[in-house]
C-alpha cells in the first residue's frame, strides 16, 4: 500500500457489494414511480384520462400511443438527456459497516452503462469520503434498458472483502448497438400507428386500446380488471394515490365504465364484465354486426317461412289423402248407379250410344237394381266344366289337376269398373255355394253389387268386425269404396257360413316367391279329392268352392291347381278383370288352351309381399256364429308362417 502522504496520479475506490433497486420512469413525462402498479396507475390517471400533453411543446389531445410516437421522435436529444440522469443517495447511517480500502494494484474495472452515469466518482478530495468510507448507494433511478445494459457489461472487479470497484466511464460500442435497437423500435411503433384501419374495431373502455375483435377485447379487459383487483388488494398506499390521484385532477372519485359495445355506463368493473360477456354469449346485434331491428325481422321472416311451410304442407297432406279416398271410393263421388249413369251418357255424347238406347238401359238398370239382383250381363258360366274337358284331353305335362265345383265368372262392368273386384269375386263364390245343397239357406240369386254392399252393412249392425265398419264409416251404399278379406268373411259369417281367413303375411321362398301358399292350396283340393281313393284321378273336380284371394290392390279367386311332371305348382285363377268376350274363349278347344295359358300362375307370378285367403268350410250354428261375430272385434287371422 502507499504511504499517507505519497501521491499517486490515479485513485481507485472501493465500494461494499450492494443491490441495484429499478425504478420504472414514465415514457412520457420522465416521471419515476416506486413501482410497476403505481406506474400503470400514472399512466392512467396523468395520460389516458385527462388530455394528455408533450411535457416537450404544445401538443395535445392525442392518444398514448401517439403522444409515445411523437417524443420518440420529435423530442429525442430532450428525451434522452433527461433519462440520463444519476440518482445516487448516500447516507452516513452505514459508515461503520461500509468501509472504503486503498488496494495495492492500480487495476480499474469498467461498469458500461448505456448513455447514462450511474455512480459519480470519488476522489480523496470528496466531501462525501470521511475517513476513508465511500457513501452507501441505497436507490439508482434506472429504466428497463439500463438495467439490461448493466447485466450485459463486464463483471466488475471484486476485493477480498466483497466490494466492486465502480469506475466513470466513458461510452463504447454498446451505446451504438442500443441506440440502433431503439430506432427499430421506433420505426416499428411508428408502422404500427400509421397503419390504416379498414375493419371494425372496438375500443377498450379504460385504455386507449382499439382491437378488431371482441373476444381479445373481452380479454383485454379483463386482464384491466384483474391488474386493478390486485392494485386495491395491494395495499392501503395504492388506493390512496389511486383516489388522490383521482381527485387531484378534478374528477369524481366513483369512476364509470363505458361498454365497448352499447351505450350503457357501469359503476363497477365487475358489472361491466358481466354485461360485456351476456353481449359475447347472446350473439349482441353490436358483436355480430347487425341492429336489433334486423334481428326481428330476420326472426319475424324466418316464422313467416315456417308459417308457409306447414301450410304447404298441410295442403300437400289434405291433397294425397283425397287422392287415397278418390283411390279407394271414399271421396263421395257416387257409387255403382251414378257410374253407370255417366258411362252412358260419355258413350252418347261420343256418339257410341244412341239416345233412345241410353235410356233403355238405364231403365233396365234401375230395375235390377231394385230387385237386388245381378242383371248376368257381365256373367260366363260352364267355365269349370269346360276346363275338366281340356285338361282330361290336352294336359300332357300335367301330373294332377284339381278343380273347384262349378263356378260363374263374373267380370267388372261399367258400374263398377276399377273398385269392384272384391265384389265380383264375391259373386262368384255365391255362384258356386248355390250349386251346393248345404247351401240352401243362402239367397236363391246372386246379388248385385248395391245390394252385396247393404248386406256388409248388415253384417255390420249385427257387430262383426266393428273395426273395419269405423274404417268405411259405417256406410258402403253410394260409394265405390273397395272391399278385402274382412268384408268377406264379415258377410259369410252374418249368412251362417263358416269361412277362415290364411294370412300370408311375408314371402317363404326366394325371390320374394310364396311356396307355402302353393302348398296350402294344393292340401286344400288334394285332401278332399284323396278321399277313400287309393290311385287319385289325374284331373278332378272336387265339390269344393273357389277360393278368394286378395293381396294389396287386387283380388281374384282360385278355381283349381296344377301340379306339373316335374312337381311345379301352378294356380288357376278367375280374374274379375277379363272380359265377358275373353272368359267365352275357354269355351271352345280350339282356344282354350291360349286362355288357360292366361289363367295360370306359377310361383314367380305371385310376388307381392303379402297375400290373404278366405276359405269356405261349411255352415255355423247359431252358437258359432255369435261366438264368432263377437271375436271378430278383434279379429285375427290364422299366420303363415
Amino acid at each position: 500500500m502507499e504511504s499517507e502522504t505519497g501521491c499517486c496520479s490515479k485513485q481507485h475506490i472501493y465500494l461494499p457489494l450492494i443491490s441495484l433497486v429499478i425504478m420504472p420512469v414514465c415514457d412520457i413525462c420522465c416521471e419515476e414511480v416506486p413501482s410497476e402498479a403505481e406506474m400503470k396507475t400514472h399512466l392512467f390517471l396523468s395520460h389516458m384520462e385527462n388530455v394528455m400533453a408533450c411535457p416537450f411543446c404544445s401538443l395535445s389531445g392525442v392518444s398514448y400511443d401517439e403522444m409515445s410516437f411523437h417524443i420518440n421522435t420529435a423530442h429525442i436529444d430532450k428525451d434522452s438527456q433527461d433519462t440520463k440522469k444519476t440518482v445516487v443517495d448516500s447516507g452516513q447511517k452505514n459508515s461503520n459497516d461500509c468501509t472504503a480500502q486503498r488496494p495495492s494494484s492500480t487495476k480499474t474495472s469498467n461498469v458500461n452503462v448505456k448513455n447514462m452515469e450511474t455512480v459519480s466518482q470519488a476522489s480523496p478530495q470528496s466531501p462525501s469520503l470521511v475517513n476513508g468510507m465511500a457513501p452507501l448507494i441505497t436507490r439508482t433511478c434506472l429504466s428497463q434498458e439500463t438495467f439490461t445494459s448493466l447485466e450485459s457489461s463486464p463483471p466488475a472487479a471484486a476485493t477480498a472483502n466483497g466490494a466492486i470497484k465502480l469506475v466513470r466511464t466513458t461510452p463504447t460500442s454498446s451505446n451504438n448497438a442500443s441506440r440502433e435497437r431503439k430506432d427499430g423500435r421506433r420505426k416499428s411503433k411508428q408502422k404500427r400507428l400509421s397503419s390504416p384501419v379498414n375493419e371494425r374495431c372496438f375500443s377498450c373502455p379504460m385504455c386507449s386500446l382499439v382491437c378488431k375483435d371482441c373476444f381479445i377485447l373481452q380479454e383485454h379487459v379483463e386482464l384491466h380488471l384483474q391488474d386493478q383487483d390486485a392494485t386495491e388488494g395491494g395495499g392501503p398506499e395504492a388506493g390512496t394515490s389511486t383516489e388522490a390521484s383521482s381527485t387531484s385532477n378534478g374528477r369524481s372519485a366513483v369512476m364509470h365504465y363505458e361498454c365497448p359495445m352499447c351505450a350503457l355506463s357501469c359503476t363497477s368493473s365487475s358489472s361491466l364484465q358481466e354485461h360485456v360477456e351476456l353481449h359475447l354469449e347472446n350473439g349482441s346485434a353490436s358483436a355480430t354486426g347487425y341492429s336489433s331491428e334486423d334481428l326481428t325481422l330476420a326472426r319475424k321472416l324466418q316464422e313467416e317461412e315456417e308459417q308457409k311451410w306447414r301450410e304447404a304442407e298441410t295442403r300437400r297432406e289434405a291433397e294425397d289423402f283425397k287422392k287415397l279416398q278418390k283411390q279407394f271410393g271414399l271421396d263421395n263421388s257416387g257409387g255403382y248407379r251414378k257410374q253407370v249413369e255417366r258411362t252412358m251418357e260419355r258413350a252418347v255424347s261420343r256418339g257410341q250410344m244412341v239416345p233412345a238406347e241410353f235410356h233403355r238401359k238405364k231403365a233396365e238398370m234401375l230395375e235390377s237394381l231394385a230387385s237386388g239382383m245381378d242383371d248376368g250381363r257381365s256373367k260366363t258360366s260352364g267355365l269349370v266344366e269346360a276346363l275338366c274337358r281340356y285338361y282330361q284331353k290336352d294336359a300332357s305335362d300335367c301330373a294332377h289337376v284339381w278343380l273347384c265345383a262349378e263356378t260363374d265368372h263374373y267380370s267388372s262392368s261399367e258400374g263398377d269398373k276399377g273398385w269392384g273386384c272384391g265384389y265380383r269375386n264375391f259373386q262368384m263364390l255365391l255362384s258356386s255355394l248355390h250349386r251346393m245343397e248345404q247351401y240352401n239357406l243362402l239367397p236363391v240369386s246372386v246379388p248385385s253389387i248395391p245390394r252385396v254392399q247393404a248386406l256388409i252393412e248388415e253384417a255390420w249392425g249385427q257387430g262383426a268386425d266393428p273395426q273395419g265398419a269405423s274404417h268405411f264409416n259405417h256406410r258402403l251404399q253410394g260409394t265405390r269404396a273397395w272391399i278385402g278379406a274382412t268384408e268377406i268373411y264379415a258377410v259369410l259369417t252374418s249368412l251362417n257360413v263358416k269361412a277362415r281367413i290364411v294370412d300370408f303375411h311375408k314371402p317363404t321362398g326366394p325371390g320374394d316367391t310364396h311356396p307355402r301358399l302353393f302348398e296350402w292350396v294344393k292340401q286344400y283340393f288334394s285332401h278332399s279329392a284323396s278321399r277313400g281313393a287309393r290311385l287319385p284321378p289325374k284331373v278332378v273336380q272336387t265339390t269344393l268352392p273357389p277360393i278368394y284371394l286378395q293381396h294389396q290392390g287386387h283380388s281374384r279367386s282360385i278355381v283349381g291347381m296344377e301340379q306339373k311332371v316335374n312337381g311345379n305348382l301352378c294356380l288357376l285363377l278367375f280374374d274379375p278383370g277379363c272380359a265377358p268376350r275373353e272368359m267365352r274363349r275357354v269355351l271352345t278347344q280350339d282356344t282354350a288352351a291360349t286362355m288357360v295359358r292366361r289363367m295360370r300362375k306359377f310361383s314367380g307370378g305371385l310376388k307381392h309381399r303379402q297375400y290373404q285367403v278366405v276359405a269356405v268350410e261349411g255352415l255355423l250354428t247359431p252358437e258359432e256364429k255369435r261366438s264368432r261375430i263377437l271375436n271378430s272385434r278383434t279379429l285375427c287371422a290364422e299366420k303363415i308362417p
